[in-house]
């Protein structure tokens, strides 16, 4: 363990600093955050009325539009000049969201990911070939310092040039793999075709995360690499990487680092909190943050928490595998559907390949989808064998979800590839509108 005392502490201990720290936080938050203070107010709650944990509830959520309706620098609890670094989303949907970090900052991220990456089963001296992406997006330079901060060596490639990054992962001998789960089916395949056979690389975990992804693909993971393939959670608005991990000897489930983060369960409509070990929405707040303090970010991913003992004897709640996002939801033909209970059919399947879109059009007045997935290489190509293939899956896909849908066989590499996070769902609803 990175500290453990801090991944061990009682659970009564643990609580009472949780709330010591909350105080600190809204407090802090409503005397220098002119819209938390107005959020609040038009809440009808102060800082002093938290009384217990349980009394979060009464305060007013963040949801990811506060900080673009406050774009750039109005949710900072910090002025502009003690900021040493900034980090934002791409904007592709509006306004980036803009996240800033003090020093403190800083080195709490460096130690948060320096425990999530020991949680996984790195250890000082291991090799880190990092190919999340730098830059803005927090992945690349939160596993960079977490990785220095453990003393690991670290390989800072980023992403892309997929056909150097298997050469430099044969030439240093990297024991570790950082990268989106998208991303490294794409290192394998291409490890493939140059004839360079992963499973005899000195890999032995491969730490995942920035999307949703299914049991089948970490199966099809540890399968091409020869790894254990662990699970990081993070987001930009919370600190980047490193809120939560897997620890490499459960592989169940990620200790949430409570700690430094308060964490709820609601049901996304109707924002009723859950008990625990009931599915919902995650929300946190966080607990020690300077610049940017978060009071009960609506995180829009679907998980549930458990608080059973761990065998690694950690003892902060556990969220299970984020199954999909309530804003990603689709909804076709009055039935929902979350892409990743797509990807945990399609990854595995015999005859295809672990790639795969699903693409959204307008039938008439109705929805439609179309799934688009490649060939497995080596695989027959004619025709009864590719309508045998769309067949089972179709009606797979209606058994198991309740959708019918269309499907297209691509040839190996026809479904694009991604260098960071997969661009699993293209809709073309607007498009199709007469």
């Amino acid at each position: 363990m990175f500290d453990r005392a801090a991944e061990t502490m009682a659970r009564d201990e643990l609580e009472a600093l949780q709330l010591h720290r909350l105080k600190q936080t809204i407090a802090r938050a409503y005397a220098q955050v002119p819209p938390f203070r107005r959020k609040l107010g038009a809440a009808g709650v102060r800082p002093e009325d938290l009384k217990t944990l349980a009394d979060v509830a009464r305060f007013p959520f963040t949801v990811k539009a506060d900080l673009r309706d406050n774009f750039p620098f109005g949710l900072f609890a910090v002025p502009r000049e003690s900021l040493l670094r900034l980090h934002a989303s791409s904007g592709t949907t509006g306004k980036p969201t803009v996240v800033g970090y003090t020093g403190a900052d800083l080195d709490l991220w460096s130690d948060l990911m320096a425990r999530s990456l020991a949680c996984m089963g790195a250890k000082p001296g291991d090799i880190l070939h990092n190919a999340y992406g730098y830059g803005l997006f927090t992945g690349g330079l939160g596993f960079h310092y977490g990785a220095e901060r453990l003393g690991l060596t670290t390989v800072p490639v980023s992403g892309g040039a997929t056909e150097r990054q298997v050469m430099l992962m044969q030439d240093f001998g990297a024991h570790i793999l950082g990268a989106t789960p998208s991303y490294a089916l794409n290192i394998a395949e291409v490890a493939a075709g140059m004839g360079v056979d992963l499973r005899a690389l000195p890999l032995r975990y491969g730490c995942f995360g920035a999307e949703p992804w299914s049991d089948p693909m970490r199966r099809e993971l540890e399968e091409k690499f020869a790894i254990k393939a662990m699970d990081i959670y993070g987001l930009s608005e919370i600190i980047g990487p490193g809120v939560a991990s897997e620890c490499h000897q459960a592989q169940h489930g990620l200790h949430l680092w409570e700690d430094h983060f308060l964490c709820e369960v609601i049901d996304p409509d109707t924002t009723t909190p859950l008990p625990l070990g009931e599915a919902g929405e995650l929300v946190l707040t966080t607990l020690t943050k300077e610049a940017l303090p978060m009071l009960r970010y609506r995180t829009r991913d679907i998980t549930r928490l458990i608080e059973e003992p761990c065998v690694c004897g950690r003892t902060h709640r556990r969220m299970l595998r984020v199954t999909g996002r309530s804003d990603d939801m689709l909804i076709i033909r009055g039935v929902n559907l979350y892409p990743s209970q797509v990807e945990a059919f399609l990854v595995g399947f015999p005859g295809l390949a672990p790639h795969y879109q699903l693409v959204l059009t307008r039938d008439g007045p109705m929805d439609a989808i179309t799934i688009e997935v490649e060939l497995a290489t080596g695989a027959p190509r004619d025709a009864p064998f590719a309508a045998k293939i769309a067949a089972d899956v179709r009606r797979h896909i209606k058994a198991m979800v309740g959708v019918s849908c269309d499907v297209v066989l691509k040839a190996p590499g026809e479904v694009p590839r991604s260098q960071g996070k997969a661009v699993r769902v293209k809709d073309l609803r607007q498009a199709n509108k007469p």
